[in-house]
Formats: structure tokens, C-alpha cells, sequence
């Protein structure tokens, strides 16, 4: 796992066996919309909180975090990828606002690992999931499926009871935003804008001798097999073929970024 998802499922478990230890925590650290003002911080420590005593709740939120966040932290950067997923979950703990929260007490990380999930979503919208490990589901189909869920849920009180559908909401919203913000900074967005028309042929040529002499060797196993990938793709389908993401991903790990 890559540095971030790590710390990340790591403080929610620890969190969680304090939880079960020290039952007042919950209700201390809980985000409540009414209180919020008088208690500021815990549109951030909510998202850290999960239900007890079961393990559902953790369970489901870490295991997306572990199957969407390495890939992701990998391509994005581990300050950008910390960004996302607290900017989500606060984005989630907003839109909760809204009735019928005010008054409820929300816990969860949910609204972050949506945002996580949106993000992923939009760099590789044609991956697919397996549900139950038999059923293949692409990735944008899964976000718009929750989306519509979320919606419903969020205008019928008897959908999901007891999930705070905004929150979910939230995240997703909060996770587009931002990874279409992200596109704006590329270096490769900024490029279009300003070179000529020949210049693309020579920074490709430029880029592809310069991503071709990457150090496989060095890198960690997550990230060799992203470069593997992307290097592959650039073989067979030219460097042109590359999103901007992905260029950009190369570029930093032949440190030119």
C-alpha cells in the first residue's frame, strides 16, 4: 500500500478499537450540523468515527479505501491525494446541512471514500469491480449507480434509513470538483495553451526518451507497474494517447516534474 492509505486505514482502526473501548469518543467527536459552529473540528473528526460494535461499517469504507486509493495516490501525489479525501469528507459533512441531518449525529467515513472513489473514476472510468467476486461492474457505472441510490435515499427517508445519503453526496461532488480543478493545473493543460502547433511532435519525442530511461529497478511495486503500463501504452498507441494524468505521472517519476 502506498504511504497515505496506509496511514489512513490505520487511523481508522485505531480510532474504531478506541471506539469500542472508550464509548464516549463517539459522542464527543460525532458531527452533529446543528452544533457545528460550537464544534468546528468535528467536520473532520467525524469522517474518522464508525459504527460500533460491528465491523460492517469500518470494513466497507476501508476496503474501498485499499482497493481505490494506492492506484490513485500513485498517479495524483501523496498532498494531493490527502487533499481529496479530507476536502470530500468535509464536502460530505456540508451538504449534511441540508434536512433531514441538522439535528442527527453522522459518523463515517463514507463521504470521503466516495470522493475517492469519483476521482478513480474519472481517470479509469472502464476498470472493473467484481461484486461478490462474480458480477463485473465498471467503475463509473458503480458511481452512477450510488449516485442514483444516494439521490433516492436522500428524498425518501425509508431508502438506506440510517445512511446520511447527502454526506455520500457530498463526497462525490466534492471529488469531481476537484480532480476537474486538478486538470486545470497540469502541466499539459497549461502547454495547449500556449505552444505552437509543431511543438508537440518534439516534446513527445523529448518526453518519450526521457520516460524510457526510468529506473524500473528503484521503483516501489505499485508504482513500477503503473509506469510498466503507461510506457506500454505509449509503445503501442503513442505518446499522444496519454491523458494529461498520465503524462504527468510519467514525467515525475523521470523527474522532470
Amino acid at each position: 500500500m502506498t504511504k497515505w492509505v496506509s496511514i489512513l486505514i490505520g487511523t481508522n482502526i485505531a480510532v474504531w478499537i478506541l471506539q469500542m473501548t472508550n464509548p464516549w469518543i463517539t459522542d464527543a467527536f460525532w458531527l452533529v450540523p446543528a452544533h457545528a459552529l460550537q464544534a468546528p473540528w468535528t467536520l473532520v473528526t467525524y469522517m474518522f468515527l464508525h459504527a460500533t460494535p460491528g465491523l460492517a461499517h469500518l470494513g466497507f469504507n476501508m476496503l474501498a479505501l485499499y482497493i481505490f486509493g494506492p492506484r490513485l495516490e500513485t498517479v495524483l501525489g501523496g498532498s494531493r491525494f490527502i487533499t481529496l479525501y479530507l476536502l470530500s469528507g468535509i464536502g460530505g459533512g456540508l451538504l449534511s446541512f441540508m434536512p433531514p441531518y441538522y439535528y442527527t449525529p453522522i459518523i463515517g467515513a463514507s463521504g470521503a471514500i466516495f470522493g475517492v472513489t469519483t476521482a478513480y473514476a474519472r481517470l479509469w472510468p472502464r476498470d472493473r469491480l467484481y461484486i461478490w467476486g462474480v458480477l463485473p461492474v465498471q467503475v463509473w457505472l458503480l458511481v452512477t449507480i450510488y449516485v442514483g441510490y444516494s439521490l433516492l435515499g436522500a428524498v425518501n427517508k425509508n431508502v438506506g434509513a440510517g445512511t446520511a445519503h447527502l454526506g455520500h453526496l457530498g463526497g462525490i461532488v466534492v471529488g469531481w470538483a476537484y480532480m476537474s480543478w486538478l486538470r486545470t493545473q497540469t502541466g499539459a493543460a497549461r502547454f495547449k495553451k500556449t505552444a505552437v502547433a509543431a511543438a508537440p511532435v518534439a516534446s513527445d519525442g523529448d518526453a518519450q526518451k526521457r520516460w524510457g530511461a526510468i529506473r524500473l529497478d528503484d521503483l516501489h511495486p505499485i508504482n513500477r507497474g503503473e509506469v510498466v503500463r503507461l510506457l506500454q501504452k505509449v509503445q503501442s498507441s503513442g505518446a499522444r494517447s496519454l491523458s494529461p494524468e498520465e503524462r504527468a505521472t510519467l514525467d515525475r517519476f523521470s523527474g522532470t516534474s
